[in-house]
């Protein structure tokens, strides 16, 4: 078959022309998407040079390259390390790499006349890092925190890094070894509502309302700041934003940002500070530029949360508009800079206590798969993110038009042409100060579903990514960062990518919910592969309890999300899935042979909760994550996927406080359950 111009061009830029659907069938892209995704890449023009931008040999790959052309090239090779070498060799002909060159980024130059064309050769191991308790066999579990959702008697109405440090400790007390986090990553603390942690401002920085106010140093040590604080008005206000169930983020924002704004005043320079902004160089300076431009904005602007709708000489962080605001708000810049510097100390103290205590992975860190479409990110780099358009999934059951996520892709070509720099400075900012990186949606490092901005999800087509070569990478630094990595694959799953996890040590995801056999039966806790972390249920994804009593089909008829007998046939599954977990739980042992009569009817009791954990407990994943939501038997979820508005994402508290949590005899017994059945060959 003769392909057209238009489909050619779309395959040599990565767009594939077709794609498989839910169903099985074969789909094709039509036309205006083809040409509207060529039209927002960058996919390389001219003479092709003699050697790409960059090359990346995995462990054992033969390392040699062969410039292309005609006539005699001068090449230089320098290591990291510093080491160089040189040569001469003809275009077309075959140059060995020197041998035993270390893992790592080197600078290869060829150079022919007055013509010089420069190469990043990436030399990379052929697997992620592996604690070394986990590469003997053992298995551990931790929790996984949604950290805004933490209730103590000291956070100012959000899970602050204070609670988190109170969480290792108790986590830690109880046998476990690690703490799972949500993402992090910059929000907007001047429009505090854009609340999605999947939907960051930026992936590099930290979200600075996760700052624990009563640790920092400066505010201790203002008078002005103290007299604020001992305000009855200050106090009424922060008691009533810890009483809320759901997660009051104006509330919380007015109440940090007024507490560090005058802790600022009060606050001496310290070397490590400066050190920090010197490190940070412009991504940390437009970043900080970002937050004071939106909070000067948001005093009359209270909806304006991206650049989207700053005056035009204002929508790149490039423009002299800018420059001349930030040469003329240096003290507000060194502000914004200074939050990140108090948020990475006290989220590197965690980390620092995790190790104290013992643990193997310790925290774990989450990637969220991009960034918005109006963030500071795209305001610093729009070649590098193509605002043109979107990235989701293609329609399915459940999703007839799809998912559109507003996060504008990386550009693969962009990337590749820069080295994959991009990608290792991402990987830099997320692996440090924690022992694993979760990568959600690990399915974009091979491929992304782009849709044509304004377009509707079913509009769009894949999109390939050079997966080879970005996992290497991402073995690399997982190495140097001694960073397990975790990749969330739950979902259509294509088999390269099950594969290349497989083969470079990255684990995978095992929901509870999800690991049924074809006839409906549970897998055992035998079946579960050991390359993966285990867990009932994720972010978003019922409770047990919701599962259990089926709140969330509840929930979802309420939001009006079911079309036609969509729901009639969830409902009749669920009743089949709860029979079948009876079953293997009795099977497994997990519960005891006296309660085989127990049928899908059977509330959720205490008991069972146990039963459940134990469980999962037994499995061979070499990890378990638990939520504390089904410790405490919580139905409501903390997000529902394909909603906005019409429920409270990214909000919802825990029941009770973290020192009452800890103290329940029931969470002690799941806890102990757990504990144990980790233990058990």
């Amino acid at each position: 078959m003769t392909l057209s111009k238009l489909d050619q061009a779309a395959l040599n830029a990565g767009i594939a022309v077709d794609f498989t659907n839910a169903n099985g069938e074969q789909v094709r892209i039509n036309d205006d998407t083809k040409r509207a995704l060529l039209a927002v890449m960058n996919t390389p023009e001219g003479k092709t040079p003699p050697l790409p931008a960059v090359q990346v040999f995995a462990a054992r790959a033969r390392r040699q390259l062969t410039p292309q052309g005609k006539g005699e090239f001068r090449w230089q090779l320098l290591t990291e390390q510093g080491k160089g070498f040189s040569g001469t060799l003809q275009g077309g002909e075959t140059l060995a790499l020197p041998p035993r060159l270390p893992q790592g980024y080197h600078a290869f130059t060829l150079q022919q006349g007055k013509k010089q064309w420069s190469t990043r050769i990436i030399i990379a191991p052929s697997r992620c890092y592996l604690p070394e308790p986990l590469a003997q066999g053992e298995k551990r579990w931790g929790a996984l925190v949604q950290l805004y959702t933490l209730r103590s008697e000291n956070n100012w109405g959000i899970g602050d890094f204070g609670d988190l440090a109170q969480m290792l400790q108790h986590i830690a007390a109880n046998g476990g070894d690690f703490v799972g986090l949500n993402p992090l990553h910059a929000l907007y603390p001047a429009q505090p509502e854009h609340a999605s942690p999947y939907s960051p401002t930026s992936r590099r920085w930290l979200n600075v309302l996760y700052i624990d106010v009563n640790q920092v140093a400066a505010f201790a040590q203002s008078q002005q700041a103290q007299r604020w604080w001992t305000l009855a008005a200050t106090r009424k206000d922060v008691q009533a934003a810890r009483a809320t169930d759901f997660v009051d983020y104006r509330a919380v924002a007015a109440l940090k940002i007024t507490a560090l704004r005058l802790a600022w005043q009060a606050f001496q320079p310290e070397a490590d500070f400066q050190q920090f902004v010197a490190e940070g160089g412009d991504p940390l300076r437009f970043q900080a530029a970002f937050d004071g431009i939106l909070a000067e904005r948001a005093e009359n602007n209270t909806h304006e949360w991206g650049w989207e709708k700053w005056p035009e000489a204002w929508r790149n962080a490039h423009q002299p508009e800018v420059l001349k605001w930030c040469a003329a708000h240096e003290d507000e810049i060194q502000f914004w800079s200074w939050l990140q510097w108090l948020a990475q100390q006290q989220f590197a103290a965690c980390w620092q206590r995790s190790q104290q205590l013992g643990m193997a992975v310790g925290l774990y860190r989450d990637l969220a798969v991009g960034v918005a479409q109006h963030s500071a990110e795209t305001w610093q780099d729009p070649q590098l993110y193509k605002l043109g358009a979107s990235v989701g999934a293609p329609p399915d059951r459940l999703g007839p038009l799809g998912q559109n996520w507003a996060l504008p892709p990386l550009d693969p070509h962009e990337m590749r042409a820069r080295g994959y720099q991009p990608f290792i400075d991402l990987l830099r900012a997320n692996m440090r100060d924690c022992g694993a990186l979760r990568i959600d949606h690990v399915m974009a490092l091979l491929r992304l579903w782009w849709i044509p901005y304004g377009e509707t999800a079913d509009k769009g087509a894949y999109v390939s990514y050079p997966v080879e070569e970005l996992m290497a990478i991402l073995a690399l630094e997982s190495q140097r960062h001694r960073c397990m990595v975790i990749g969330e694959d739950l979902g259509i799953v294509p088999p390269i990518i099950v594969r290349m996890m497989r083969s470079h040590g990255i684990l995978s995801w095992k929901v509870l919910f999800f690991e049924q056999e074809r006839d409906g039966r549970y897998r055992l806790p035998s079946a579960y592969a050991r390359q993966s972390i285990a867990s009932a249920s994720t972010h978003d994804l019922p409770t047990l309890s919701g599962f259990w009593q089926a709140e969330d089909l509840a929930l979802g008829e309420k939001l009006g999300m079911y079309r036609d007998s969509v729901l009639h046939d969830l409902q009749q599954q669920r009743t089949a899935q709860k029979q079948a977990l009876l079953e293997a739980l009795l099977q497994a042992g997990a519960l005891p042979a006296r309660q085989g009569k127990l049928t899908q009817k059977q509330p959720l009791t205490a008991a069972l909760n146990v039963a459940m954990h134990r469980f999962l407990a037994r499995t061979e994943s070499a990890l378990l994550g638990l939520q504390p939501e089904d410790w405490l038997g919580m139905t409501s979820p903390v997000n529902v996927p394909g909603t906005v508005d019409e429920y409270p994402n990214w909000r919802r508290k825990l029941s009770v406080t973290l020192e009452e949590m800890f103290a329940n005899k029931a969470v002690k017994q799941v806890l102990k359950a757990v504990s144990d059945g980790r233990k058990e060959k």
